[in-house]
């Protein structure tokens, strides 16, 4: 609960009012701009938090600005996305991914959610070291490598929202929604074994390391298993739409809350719970009538909270540290994060090459594809407050407006002119191999 100009905002006002914006602003987009939902809400929050800075800018004493930061300061982000959103989010997202064509890609998921990350981490985090010593702010290296960790998970809701509208092979789409699914766990693992050893409250080993990854990634997707198959037997034994939809949502919210409770990956418990229900439970637990109106809840609810999650991406902007240096630093950091991205999946991709095969177009749609979003920023604010907290926080909305905005917003173009240019390529090929010698 928070007040603002001594009005009291409870929880359920800010929730009213978030809805509200999210509708008028999605109608606004609906009917004249006519972008993706992801990017439409995000342009037009971050333009409504620029036009209120500007308006207390231009008018002295307005506090326009200090009552949009504490009302967003009174949703906490961070709480709000990682105990309560991302839950409904990663769960929604599992249900729709095709198991069997993400099967077919596991070597590329695993690597690209392990090993991928993990070199992603520490490529930025080294580069924000130097690239922050450069300007004189420099961040120290366990901070460094932490900032690494929060930025270099791609955003299922980001990348899933954007597949919708490419047009890739099935193999490669449920791949890159299976890396994006999984490797958001496993980027808040990572991140939470470096603020812990940041923060010197736990010791950084790589033995202590391993043992903590086990147990929360390994143990998510164990608990993910285990309430999955309990709701898949309990749908299998009643036929009652009503009643299999409640039974899908205990599964998200309580699964979410005994995950936290017992020290385990929740991103990772809901993204298996998911895929389990979303594949084997829709073939076999559930009558035509139950698939039709469970898919259809959960697609509404992640339309939902999907409007809402770009929208506070947007407003949040208002909250950025605004010095120029900082502003510098998150700018320079954007090729940073991309080239880190290129080496993190080029590496994987030719490891998993005697395996599988994804197509000429997976590299771009894995890089351009792989856009930052509202974990990133939640992890961000998580930080503790000091310099190089500004530094982190500035970098990440930077860089998660570039990617939602421009890499989501140019995703299509840039599959389209790879896919003419393989067919041009693949067409010279064949008539220069039907030329006489």
């Amino acid at each position: 609960m928070s007040m603002i100009h001594g009005v009291t905002i409870t929880p359920f006002d800010a929730a009213a009012i978030l809805i509200v914006l999210a509708a008028v602003l999605g109608f606004i987009n609906n009917l004249f701009l006519h972008l993706p939902q992801s990017i439409g809400l995000t342009v037009m929050g971050a333009v409504a938090s620029l036009l209120v800075v500007g308006l207390d800018r231009l008018i002295p004493g307005g506090n326009l600005g200090h009552g949009v930061t504490r009302f967003l300061d009174g949703i906490d982000f961070h709480k709000t996305l990682m105990d309560g959103m991302l839950s409904f989010l990663l769960f929604a997202g599992a249900l729709h991914v095709d198991w069997r064509e993400m099967h077919r890609g596991r070597a590329a998921v695993i690597v690209l959610s392990t090993v991928g990350v993990l070199v992603s981490t520490v490529l930025i985090g080294t580069g924000f070291h130097l690239l922050t010593g450069a300007i004189g702010y420099p961040v120290p290296w366990l901070w460094a490598f932490t900032f690494g960790a929060l930025i270099s998970p791609t955003d299922p809701v980001a990348v899933l929202d954007i597949l919708k509208r490419t047009d890739v092979t099935p193999t490669l789409e449920a791949t890159v929604a299976g890396e994006s699914l999984f490797n958001d766990g496993v980027g808040v693992v990572i991140f939470t074994i470096l603020f812990a050893a940041a923060m010197g409250t736990d010791p950084l080993s790589a033995g202590h390391a391993s043992v903590l990854f086990v147990q929360e990634a390994g143990g998510g997707a164990v608990l993910g298993l285990l309430i999955g198959w309990i709701a898949m037997r309990g749908m299998c034994r009643i036929d009652d739409y009503k009643v299999e939809v409640m039974i899908s949502l205990a599964v998200v919210m309580g699964g979410y809350a005994v995950a936290s409770r017992i020290g385990v990956s929740g991103p990772v418990a809901m993204a298996v719970a998911g895929l389990l229900i979303g594949n084997h439970g829709v073939a076999h637990a559930m009558s035509e009538n139950t698939r039709d109106y469970l898919l259809k809840f959960w697609s509404v609810i992640d339309d939902l909270l999907n409007a809402v999650l770009f929208l506070l991406i947007g407003l949040e902007v208002v909250t950025i540290p605004s010095e120029m240096p900082l502003l510098i630093a998150g700018v320079a950091a954007i090729p940073l994060v991309l080239l880190a991205r290129t080496l993190s999946v080029f590496g994987p991709l030719i490891v998993v090459r005697p395996f599988l095969s994804l197509g000429p177009l997976a590299p771009v749609t894995l890089i351009w594809g792989g856009m930052r979003g509202g974990i990133s920023v939640a992890l961000a604010l998580s930080l503790p407050h000091s310099g190089a907290r500004d530094l982190a926080l500035t970098a990440t909305y930077i860089i998660v407006l570039f990617s939602v905005i421009v890499q989501g917003g140019s995703i299509e173009r840039v599959l389209g002119w790879c896919s003419r240019r393989v067919a041009g390529n693949a067409g010279s090929g064949n008539a220069g191999a039907g030329e006489p010698r």
